[in-house]
């Protein structure tokens, strides 16, 4: 219905405008039907992703632990924190974000970045001794930071998917069962509405016809009643061939 509560104007062109109103309505919300169902599908494999992601983070976060314990064993018991931290510069790792676009949706993407060059200052670390498990320690450790950036755009994706379901099922919900039925009804009031016209029109002429036929047969009686009417004098014709009398002077 229009603004107001009020109805609309009960003719041809307003229930054209509302017929293409709910052809994009309903193709709408089609469209935006199997967009949630894509969403949905995708969901559910992030899901499956994500628990899988983190026993493989919950794994390698305790070999992580068992190989920097035996890093420092190695290390004749010192802590090798502060020489780590000495040495490093820069990152090595570092993450860079990305977008992915499913079903319209900016979804994003942690992306790991490893540069080997930025490690060449804490290659010499434990040169004297355990140098071997210090290398075995850090690559332990990259590969548990790897699935842990991978855990961590997982999870982003995961939020922001819920998020757009949620907004995509309340579209969908508001057209099913609030804007589609309103439309409807409107179209339904206005087709009765051009009936309710059709059948006055037919009675109105119907009433004017009966009203004239009336009239005539009431003309009609009255001339007879009258009596017979004088016949109309018949003039010759000016086109006859037939030749008039001669005048005499």
């Amino acid at each position: 219905m229009s603004s107001g509560g009020q109805k609309p104007a009960a003719n041809r062109m307003t229930l054209q405008t509302f017929k293409a109103r709910l052809g994009g309505a309903k193709k709408g919300h089609a469209l935006l039907k199997k967009k949630r169902d894509a969403l949905k599908t995708k969901f559910q494999a992030l899901l499956k992703d994500i628990v899988d992601t983190k026993l493989e983070v919950g794994n390698g976060l305790k070999d992580a632990s068992f190989s920097y314990a035996k890093a420092q064993w190695a290390n004749a018991g010192d802590d090798i924190t502060a020489t780590v931290l000495e040495r490093a510069k820069k990152p090595s790792v570092t993450c860079r974000l990305q977008a992915d676009n499913i079903a319209g949706v900016s979804i994003p993407i942690f992306k790991m970045v490893h540069d080997p060059t930025v490690d060449t200052s804490s290659q010499t670390l434990g040169v004297a001794h355990g140098g071997a498990v210090i290398g075995a320690c850090k690559d332990v450790y990259l590969k548990a930071v790897t699935n842990l950036i991978h855990l961590a755009s997982l999870q982003t994706a995961f939020q922001t998917l819920d998020e757009e379901i949620k907004m995509t099922s309340r579209r969908v919900n508001a057209l099913e069962y609030v804007l589609i039925p309103r439309i409807e009804e409107i179209m339904q009031y206005i087709t009765q509405e051009m009936d309710e016209q059709a059948r006055e029109e037919f009675f109105r002429v119907k009433k004017v016809v009966e009203k004239k036929k009336s009239k005539l047969e009431k003309e009609r009686l009255e001339m007879l009643a009258a009596g017979p009417v004088a016949e109309a004098i018949d003039a010759p014709s000016m086109l006859d061939n037939k030749k008039d009398a001669d005048l005499v002077f």
